[in-house]
């Protein structure tokens, strides 16, 4: 995994924590790629960090140069037919946070 290569705040953040079902992974997985591949093209995405632990929580962090291009992201037709699969089949619950990133920093060795 790398880094989401963001500018010089500020910039959006939704951070999308969940916990998963036991329904098999193969699907989520096709879907998730997809996912980040569709919100690619949608104008003001600056990049994605996602991260799942055994027990099947997970986070994603997707970031964007608006509020307005949250919101769009969030209308996009495929996007929410991915949504409603998500809340029947693939998620036990979830929570999603839209923050606005003030300041960064970063370390590297």
């Amino acid at each position: 995994m790398s880094f989401a290569k963001t500018p010089t705040p500020p910039y959006y953040a939704v951070i999308f924590t969940s916990k998963r079902t036991e329904v098999e992974e193969k699907e989520y997985g096709i879907v998730a790629d997809r996912m980040v591949a569709l919100a690619r093209e949608q104008p003001g995405f600056l990049g994605v960090e996602s991260a799942r632990e055994e027990q099947g929580i997970g986070i994603t962090v997707s970031y964007w140069s608006s509020l307005d291009a949250t919101k769009q992201w969030k209308k996009n037709a495929e996007h929410q037919m991915a949504q409603e699969k998500g809340k029947r089949d693939w998620y036990e619950s979830f929570v999603t946070r839209i923050s606005k990133v003030e300041r960064d920093y970063t370390f590297k060795c």
